[in-house]
């Protein structure tokens, strides 16, 4: 597909068009394929620019850290945002605003100095808050939907748009907005508290995950959704059985195929050992989901989003 020009203006100021751009070394796996055109948008005044005069779909990405680029690459228009969409800018003793581009560790440090509690769960959340919204990421018992005031985004004809919590239909590690959006920043909300304590807690958090989590290696973060009560059910599982418990029970842990590998550490994240290919990735991954669904007639849910054209076997996906 034939990309549109960008606006020629932003493109000789910021160099905002890439062609080819390697994808999969930029994401949190450093695997995978590349995007046929890359548009890094510097400010919302660009990105609208190119909206309007943009008709052909799109490929939105952060910053890759639950994601798989398929080694097929990203045909189109991928939009990676650039660095005017990561600014945070406290609001008041309670409310901080967000560009979409903004790291979620950056949002719980800046949420800390302001003494602004309830935000501590994002520094544990690797990634920018834009993929956060999309899926209503979660851990250390908060998650987005609890903190998100208002979500703003430009639509496919590059026209504002505030969303409500309501208009987000936030469910478990998922959202349902209206479809065409491309969120630009967020309103959360937390309560005042003392700055030291919203500091110990995100210290906590930061043993917690070294403790349990292979954060110094090549990985994406959570591989599956936990079950769902009923998923539980079904299969004959306790309510609240974790996603990693599954990934044990049918012998995930340490398994690999090619270069990737399930830590031993923790089962439930996948690592590139260091010459994994994003189809060794999604093959293992899609391993593990047949023995569930053998085993237990579990159909465990990616939490990692894979993005592009796959090489190799045809995979099943959802």
């Amino acid at each position: 597909m034939t990309a549109p020009p960008g606006p020629p203006r932003c493109r000789r100021r910021w160099r905002v068009w890439r062609t080819k751009a390697p994808l999969g070394a930029a994401s949190w796996f450093r695997c995978g394929g590349t995007a046929q055109r890359l548009f890094l948008p510097p400010d919302d005044a660009a990105l609208e620019a190119f909206l309007t005069q943009n008709a052909a779909p799109v490929t939105i990405l952060g910053a890759m850290a639950n994601t798989i680029i398929r080694d097929g690459g990203v045909p189109g228009v991928t939009i990676r945002l650039g660095p005017g969409f990561a600014d945070v800018t406290h609001i008041d003793t309670c409310q901080i605003r967000a560009g979409a581009g903004a790291l979620n560790g950056t949002i719980a440090a800046a949420a800390a100095k302001a003494g602004i509690g309830g935000l501590a769960f994002l520094s544990g959340i690797p990634g920018t808050i834009g993929g956060a919204l999309a899926m209503n990421a979660g851990a250390y018992g908060g998650e987005m939907a609890d903190v998100v005031q208002a979500v703003y985004a430009l639509d496919t004809q590059g026209r504002a748009v505030t969303l409500t919590p309501a208009d987000m239909r936030f469910a478990y590690r998922a959202s349902a907005p209206p479809p065409g959006l491309i969120f630009t920043g967020a309103l959360l909300r937390g309560q005042a508290r003392p700055p030291a304590a919203i500091w110990a807690e995100m210290e906590s958090i930061k043993r917690k995950r070294l403790e349990t989590q292979p954060i110094r290696e090549r990985t994406g973060g959570s591989t599956f959704a936990n079950p769902s009560p009923e998923d539980c059910a079904q299969a004959g599982f306790p309510e609240g059985t974790k996603a990693w418990q599954v990934v044990a029970r049918v012998g995930g842990r340490g398994l690999a195929i090619g270069g990737a590998k399930m830590s031993e550490q923790h089962c439930n994240f996948m690592v590139n050992t260091g010459t994994a290919t994003a189809t060794d990735l999604e093959a293992l991954g899609e391993e593990i989901r047949r023995r569930a669904l053998d085993a237990f007639g579990l159909t465990l849910r990616w939490e990692i989003a894979r993005v592009g054209v796959a090489k190799g076997p045809a995979l099943r996906s959802s």
